[in-house]
């Protein structure tokens, strides 16, 4: 109940997450609903019904990844001191989050359910016909228990990896932290707020970030799944007698190890992600820096964990996008419905997580720039820093994405 009310009395923001994560589970749930239909309609092919299974697992990760992205900008489910004196301490604050996501997964699946049964003719109005009746099998009964089953992944999954990235290990270290502070300076909380003019812990008394914290270590596994992935695309594609699957919704066929190696290759990227946005800011504060590239510079060091990962991803789409897309280069794309689905679902929670990546580094910074602000910086300053940062990042990530997928497009071309 009390997560119920948390949740209605978020901030009009946080509830347009919450909409974005319930319309991602509404499309993955229609196309796994669509799958059982499928099977429902062709039992003389088990194999295509499988393969179109498996394509799910692209969409069904993207919304779980976006999920639990949500989950942890939330600000209803971050410890704090008030919280903890009624008993909400980082375990039951975890399991909050974790009913909040289930809760607004739930609601996507339902949603899916209905929009199913009434594109099928189940439920009053006008169904489709004609060729959706292949997938939708709207001749025969729909198995209720198997379509809850499939409806449930989402729910199960996004929960269960929200309460893994939001465990109360960090949690009790941060009350930890908090309550030593303030045994060692009593009154610490009321000098806080009696300081409207001071600096916040982030800032130094140069007005400039402190130094970075170590350098993210994804990148040498990064690295190594990329070529890894690389290589397995490279081996698979030579293999003439290597058995091929045949993508549905008219995307480019080949062998299971080209498809493998696709998957290692969107792992690599994304394990790299975090590390490669360090070595931006790196890149940016050195050889002698002056105050604006110092401030990107050390900016960008310290959100490359929190916007690294997010701009790895959806890299790794883009790329996997153009591999995919290159076999029909110059000729005209249609694809089903289905897949134009799934494409949209994938990009459109790599783009949407990576802007709650966005939104979660301005609130944290929020704090530094009102204290530079105060300082005397002028606005002028600030944006350009800004700007130098995304320009950083544009420059290091998009030639480090053409890369990739020209690598990965090779083998299907020749």
């Amino acid at each position: 109940m009390l997560a119920l009310r948390l949740a209605r009395r978020a901030h009009p923001l946080v509830q347009l997450c919450r909409l974005l994560v319930a319309a991602a589970s509404a499309g993955t749930g229609f196309l796994l609903l669509c799958t059982l239909g499928y099977a429902l309609g062709h039992p003389e092919a088990p194999a295509a019904s499988v393969l179109r299974l498996v394509w799910c697992l692209g969409p069904i990760a993207a919304t779980v990844y976006l999920a639990v992205a949500v989950a942890r900008t939330d600000p209803g489910t971050r410890p704090h001191s008030h919280l903890a004196a009624i008993g909400l301490g980082p375990a039951r604050l975890m399991a909050m989050s974790a009913l909040t996501t289930a809760l607004s997964t739930t609601i996507g699946s339902l949603l899916a359910l209905l929009a199913f049964l009434h594109v099928r003719g189940d439920l009053p109005g006008t169904p489709f016909d004609g060729v959706a009746a292949g997938f939708l099998a709207a001749d025969q009964p729909l198995p209720l228990p198997a379509a809850l089953t499939l409806l449930a992944v989402v729910p199960l999954v996004a929960s269960a990896a929200s309460a893994v990235a939001l465990g109360p290990k960090d949690g009790w270290r941060r009350r930890a932290g908090s309550r030593g502070e303030a045994q060692a300076a009593p009154g610490a909380d009321d000098a806080h707020e009696e300081q409207p003019a001071g600096l916040p812990a982030e800032v130094t008394a140069s007005g400039l970030p402190p130094a970075a914290r170590p350098a993210p270590s994804g990148l040498p596994w990064g690295v190594a799944a990329i070529a890894a992935g690389l290589a397995v695309e490279t081996h698979a594609s030579g293999t003439g007698g290597a058995p091929r699957l045949h993508l549905p919704g008219g995307l480019a066929g080949g062998p299971a190890g080209v498809l493998a190696g696709w998957a290692l290759t969107a792992l690599g990227l994304a394990l790299a992600g975090p590390a490669v946005a360090h070595l931006c800011g790196r890149l940016l504060d050195s050889a002698r820096p002056g105050a604006v590239r110092l401030l990107a510079g050390r900016g960008l060091q310290q959100e490359a964990r929190r916007i690294g990962r997010p701009l790895g991803v959806v890299c790794a789409v883009a790329s996997g996008t153009y591999a995919m897309s290159a076999p029909y280069a110059g000729a005209r794309l249609s694809f089903g419905p289905l897949t134009a689905l799934g494409a949209v679902l994938v990009a459109g929670c790599a783009l949407a997580t990576l802007a709650t990546a966005v939104v979660e580094v301005r609130q944290a910074r929020a704090g530094t720039v009102a204290a530079l602000v105060r300082l005397g910086a002028p606005t002028t300053l600030l944006r350009t820093a800004a700007l130098l940062r995304a320009g950083g990042l544009a420059l290091v990530f998009v030639p480090l994405t053409w890369v990739v997928a020209e690598l990965a497009a090779m083998p299907l071309r020749g």
